[in-house]
C-alpha cells in the first residue's frame, strides 16, 4: 500500500478514537462530578522505503498516533440544591463510597438515605465516613455538614448536636492515574492516595461536570470535518493509482 494511503489511514484511526473520547464527554455533559477526558497525539516515524537511492531523511514516513488520554480534575461548577444531604468538594478530594465490598471514590455529592438510614449515593453505594458508613436515627432532624466534613444532627427534642460521624475525603498524588469503573466511580489505579487536609465541604450544593459542552461540540465538528477531508483525499489517491495503471496498461509492448 502507498505512504499517502497508509498516513491517511493512521490519522483516521486516531480520529475515530478521539470522536470516541469527545462523545462520552457530551454524553457526561449533565454527570455531576464528571471529569473530561481528552486526546493526545504524537508522531510516529517509520522507515517504509527501501530502496537504496533514497536520501537518509527521506526514507522515514510520519504517521499519526494516538499516545493516549488525559483527564481534565478541574473543579465543576457548583449547584445549589438546598438539600442538607447534597454535598460539594470545593478542591482535590474524593468522596469515599462502599461499592461492590471494596472502597470506591467519586466526586457526585448527590447523596440520600436508605431505609436504614444510612447515607447513600444515587446508585445506593454507602458513603463512607472516617469511621464506617453514616448512620442516622429515625428521630435525626435539621442535619448540619460542616466544612471538614464533621455531620451533626439534632436528635428528637434535644437542643445541642449529636455527632453522626465525618465524611472521609481523600486525595491523591495523581488524580488523572484514578482508573475510571463507570458509573461515577474511580478505583485507585496506579495512584498513591492520601488523606485530605486542604479542602472542604459545602452543604446544600452539587458539583456539575466539567465538561465544555460548547467546546466539546466545536471539536466534535473538527473531528468529522477532518475525517471528511482525510477520505476525499484518500479517494483522490486512489483515482490516481488507478488512471496510473490505465494508462500504463495502454501503452504498446
Amino acid at each position: 500500500m502507498q505512504n499517502a494511503l497508509l498516513i491517511g489511514l493512521s490519522r483516521q484511526m486516531t480520529l475515530e478514537r478521539q470522536m470516541d473520547v469527545i462523545a462520552n464527554n457530551v454524553a457526561n455533559v449533565n454527570t455531576n462530578g464528571f471529569k473530561a477526558d481528552h486526546s493526545l497525539f504524537e508522531e510516529y516515524l517509520r522507515s517504509n522505503a527501501h530502496e537504496d537511492n533514497f536520501v537518509g531523511s527521506d526514507r522515514r514516513v510520519s504517521y499519526v498516533q494516538d499516545r493516549g488520554t488525559y483527564r481534565d480534575v478541574g473543579q465543576g461548577p457548583m449547584e445549589a440544591t438546598n438539600n442538607p444531604l447534597d454535598m460539594a468538594i470545593s478542591g482535590n478530594a474524593f468522596f469515599a463510597v462502599q461499592a461492590n465490598g471494596a472502597e470506591r471514590y467519586t466526586r457526585d455529592g448527590k447523596f440520600a438515605l436508605s431505609s436504614t438510614g444510612q447515607l447513600m449515593t444515587s446508585d445506593g453505594n454507602l458513603v463512607l465516613g472516617t469511621a464506617g458508613p453514616i448512620v442516622f436515627q429515625p428521630t435525626d432532624h435539621d442535619i448540619n455538614v460542616a466544612p471538614d466534613g464533621t455531620v451533626t444532627v439534632l436528635e428528637g427534642t434535644a437542643k445541642i448536636d449529636t455527632i453522626r460521624g465525618k465524611i472521609k475525603m481523600v486525595t491523591f498524588d495523581d488524580p488523572a492515574k484514578l482508573t475510571k469503573l463507570g458509573a461515577n466511580l474511580y478505583d485507585t489505579g496506579s495512584a498513591t492516595q492520601q488523606p485530605d487536609t486542604k479542602s472542604t465541604l459545602q452543604q446544600g450544593y452539587i458539583e456539575k461536570s466539567n465538561v465544555n459542552s460548547v467546546g466539546e461540540m466545536s471539536r466534535m465538528v473538527e473531528v468529522m470535518r477532518s475525517y471528511t477531508a482525510i477520505a476525499n483525499l484518500l479517494q483522490q489517491q486512489s483515482d490516481l493509482h488507478k488512471s496510473a495503471i490505465e494508462k500504463l496498461a495502454d501503452v504498446p509492448a
